[in-house]
């Protein structure tokens, strides 16, 4: 018997600091998985405005809520693990596996729109900058298009000539201008009257393929990041379900 106890105390203490080890890293990676979300939700979210679908907002939102959650577990699996608290341990894993979930959630929305994402910008992106480009209640959508525009040196959604469909430019409110001057190469005020390709971004395309890759490429670090630390908890469930009753053989 005392050897048994012996075995089993020695298991124990590896176990809780194989635990404690992926205890520290699960909370970096909590930190990471929130930056991921963060950095999406305040320095990347400027196009959403042009989307019709909430759910590239979604997945950085549930990205946030896990990675919070996973660094307030990790400090609760560590206070867990050293005290030996099976209740403690219960909890734990019962949060390491809502954090699994979300996760999964997370990854899987992400793909599921990064499917979709092509069919949506064909269908909405040109009603979007048409007919809600310098509408009033639509501020958001003007500065997102601008951006946009500016940015990847494009012009309109499929080309410049879908512009002569904009119920701004047919109010007459814009002036004279063909295209927004948000479209020129230099913007100043005017620019966008005339419509040649030394003036504007007339033959670099529109911006429907260059949204969607940009979108693309940050679901793919979303759906990675979702997934990948998903598949990291795994092993912490299992050390924490060998911790707890290699406890509980203990007690016995």
């Amino acid at each position: 018997m005392g050897e048994f106890n012996e075995k089993t105390t020695c298991g124990t203490v590896c176990l809780k600091y194989l635990l404690f080890t992926f205890n520290c890293c699960f909370w970096l990676a909590g930190l990471a998985v929130m930056a991921v979300g963060i950095w999406t939700l305040a320095l990347k979210s400027d196009y959403i405005s042009l989307l019709a679908s909430g759910t590239y907002l979604a997945t950085a939102y549930i990205l946030v809520v896990a990675g919070v959650v996973v660094m307030v577990t990790g400090v609760l699996g560590c206070c867990a693990t050293f005290k030996e608290r099976r209740n403690l341990l219960r909890l734990y894993f019962i949060l390491l596996l809502i954090i699994f979930l979300l996760e999964i959630i997370a990854g899987i929305l992400a793909y599921i729109y990064y499917q979709q994402l092509n069919a949506e910008l064909k269908d909405n992106l040109k009603d979007t900058m048409t007919k809600r480009y310098h509408q009033p209640g639509h501020e958001g959508v003007t500065s997102a298009v601008d951006k946009l525009q500016q940015e990847f040196h494009c012009c309109g959604s499929n080309n410049s000539q879908d512009w002569r469909d904009s119920e701004w430019i047919r109010s007459g409110q814009a002036g004279s201008r063909v295209v927004p001057d948000s479209c020129c190469k230099t913007v100043v005020p005017g620019c966008g009257q005339r419509d040649h390709a030394s003036n504007i971004y007339k033959v670099e395309g529109g911006c429907i393929t260059k949204l969607e890759t940009f979108i693309q490429e940050h679901l793919r670090v979303i759906g990675a990041v979702g997934i990948g630390i998903a598949c990291v908890q795994v092993f912490g469930m299992i050390f924490t379900c060998c911790l707890y009753k290699s406890l509980k053989l203990e007690h016995y």
